[in-house]
């Protein structure tokens, strides 16, 4: 083994496992929640979503990890067939319940007299059937996976397959694969450009608040602000989850569509695809206050600890 699959080894198992311990930790604190009783808010049945799919997401590095250690390792035809296509349905869950997230955070903060309000009342019973509708479009938009994927040894006796590691990918020829990477592209920057959207929509409200209330906040500095915190959470999470995503969308239509790739154009792919449900959890339990108070759950001061806050 030469030192640089030892380092990308190191990483992708660094990687997969810090991301896997946050997202365990987020589960965990919202399970704590609702056997305690504290009232859940319409945007924790996205988050939980979405960090189910950010899990699953980083269940792609185990086999990663081990292939990068092991040159002989290799992953049976079934296998292969389940973590790609599952890997891919849960990048586009994670993507699209970020946007529904943000779409729903801007219609909570909207003023009572805008277009939106109307849509308050009813975001409780809306939350659930888009999510069934984000699973179902993902698991059907990814279905050619299933059919393109093969292992390694099926692989060997097909000169129209190309090899990742430990799987392998039968190449469907050009035509199919332009029109696969325009509509899997199109998917991306649409529910990018709605969660980019709605989060402008709620920067700009946050700031025109801020405007309103100056006033009051005349006395702090104009960083210690609560529209000010608000504003900058949602600025990081929209801004790194367009970072990674963006990245990973150009890397995965590199590997698509063009031929004869290095093996680190494909490992900086996977990696890509991993950071943003790495940093995910890690960004919630910062930011939602509620998760910070759940550790009071466990002693006598539960009545008088509302975990009120679970949103940016």
């Amino acid at each position: 083994m030469n030192s640089r699959d030892l380092a990308v080894g190191i990483f992708f198992m660094s990687q997969t496992a810090l991301g896997m311990l946050g997202n365990l930790a987020l589960l965990c604190c919202f399970i704590i929640a609702d056997f305690s009783g504290i009232r859940a808010k319409t945007t924790d049945q996205i988050i939980k979503h979405l960090t189910w799919a950010n899990f699953i997401v980083l269940f792609k590095g185990i086999p990663q990890t081990i292939a990068a250690f092991s040159q002989t390792y290799y992953v049976d035809y079934v296998s292969c067939k389940l973590v790609l296509y599952f890997h891919r349905v849960a990048r586009g869950v994670s993507l699209v319940s970020t946007s529904l997230l943000s779409v729903f955070q801007a219609i909570t903060i909207s003023p009572s007299n805008s277009m939106w309000a109307q849509l308050k009342v009813r975001a409780l019973g809306i939350v659930g059937p888009s999510l069934s509708l984000c699973w179902t479009l993902q698991l059907s938009l990814y279905a050619y996976v299933m059919v393109y994927t093969t292992d390694i040894k099926g692989g060997r006796n097909n000169t129209r397959v190309r090899f990742f590691e430990y799987c392998a990918v039968v190449n469907p020829g050009r035509p199919i694969k332009t029109l696969t990477v325009i509509l899997l592209t199109s998917n991306d920057v649409m529910f990018l450009g709605l969660m980019m959207w709605a989060s402008g929509y709620m920067v700009f409200i946050l700031l025109k608040h801020k405007q309103r209330v100056k006033h009051i906040h005349r006395s702090q500095s104009l960083s210690s602000s609560p529209e000010t915190r608000a504003t900058q959470r949602i600025l990081t999470l929209v801004c790194s989850f367009v970072l990674f995503y963006v990245m990973s969308i150009v890397l995965t239509s590199y590997l698509s569509v063009l031929e004869g790739t290095g093996k680190w154009v494909s490992n900086a792919g996977v990696a890509m695809a991993a950071c943003f449900p790495a940093f995910c959890p890690f960004l919630l339990l910062r930011h939602y206050t509620s998760i910070s108070r759940l550790c009071c759950s466990s002693s006598y001061q539960t009545t008088f600890c509302a975990c009120d806050v679970r949103e940016l």
